[in-house]
């Protein structure tokens, strides 16, 4: 195999290299190793890197030994929980396929999809639609003994979070308190258990061969279908401001994606509130967060 020519893109590292000396700028530095090494144990040939790809792992486009294309994924050290556990359930039902993986790296070998194709493509009405018909076959059963973290434990983790980041801040105001209520609230009253993508939105759907969408980049949690839904109910979001009556039209898509999946119009909407005032906190407290983005998402949380 020839050796990879590889520099990690300047998104992965300027969303990384803030701490050179830790973890993830250790990482950094061992990348192009890290690739060389996938692509010797694995016989495949480097094209070349997707950019200006993720924020949380690299991304390769790389051909397997008998010339069938695919993709390489490297996460940065715990970034990727159980992604490749997941895929591995999936089985490519509604999911980009999981060809190999490495335990040691977090290394996966994907099935190469139409990575510049996503359901950001389409007109808005038609998106949603396709994005329903993904996220439902990604709804299944956890397989007996899985590794994954339970809905409640996943927000318990982001809640205390949430609240030193709230505190530095007054643009939430009455909204953080409502939001770490429902996060309190809402995994007590529910009423199912599914395997869910935990990161659903219309970028994270690419145009493939075999089917005509499949989800990628999961990251895995059990719990109930909802909130899986509330990000997508974000999507876009901006447009919806831009135009008149913004207000009811969120308030519209809701009712409308939680219908078409047999998902309860409140929990829905509750889970909206929650994740929209966590991203709209998230964009005004951290580092290079983008502060108009975020209070544009806590408008939108009031519209709810």
């Amino acid at each position: 195999m020839a050796t990879a020519p590889i520099e990690p893109p300047q998104r992965l590292v300027s969303a990384l290299g803030g701490d050179p000396d830790g973890p993830a700028g250790a990482w950094l530095d061992a990348l192009p190793g890290l690739v060389q090494q996938r692509l010797d144990a694995w016989e495949l040939t480097l094209e070349r890197v997707h950019e200006p790809g993720g924020r949380s792992s690299l991304l390769a486009y790389v051909r397997q030994a008998d010339g069938t294309p695919a993709a390489l994924k490297l996460p940065a050290p715990c970034r990727a929980a159980h992604e490749g556990a997941a895929l591995e359930q999936w089985d490519g039902w509604g999911a980009a396929r999981l060809l190999c993986a490495d335990a040691d790296s977090g290394a996966l070998l994907l099935e190469r999809l139409g990575g510049s194709v996503t359901l950001r493509s389409l007109p808005e009405a038609k998106a949603l639609l396709e994005a329903a018909g993904t996220v439902r076959r990604l709804w299944v059963a956890p397989a007996e003994g899985h590794p994954f973290a339970s809905l409640a434990g996943r927000t318990e983790e982001a809640v205390e979070e949430l609240r030193t980041r709230g505190a530095t801040t007054q643009a939430a105001g009455p909204l953080l308190d409502e939001c770490l209520e429902l996060r309190r609230a809402l995994p007590a009253d529910a009423s199912e258990e599914v395997l869910l993508h935990g990161a659903f939105r219309q970028g994270k759907v690419l145009a493939g061969e075999r089917a005509p969408w499949l989800a990628v980049g999961p990251s895995p949690v059990v719990g109930e279908r909802a909130y899986d839904l509330a990000w997508l109910v974000l999507d876009r979001f901006e447009d919806l401001a831009a135009g008149s009556g913004a207000a009811s039209a969120a308030r519209r898509r809701v009712a409308k994606l939680a219908d078409s999946l047999d998902v309860d119009r409140d929990r829905l909407r509750s889970w909206t509130l929650y994740r929209a005032v966590d991203a709209g906190v998230r964009e005004l407290t951290a580092p290079g967060g983008d502060g108009q983005r975020g209070e544009l998402l806590l408008e939108f949380a009031t519209w709810l």
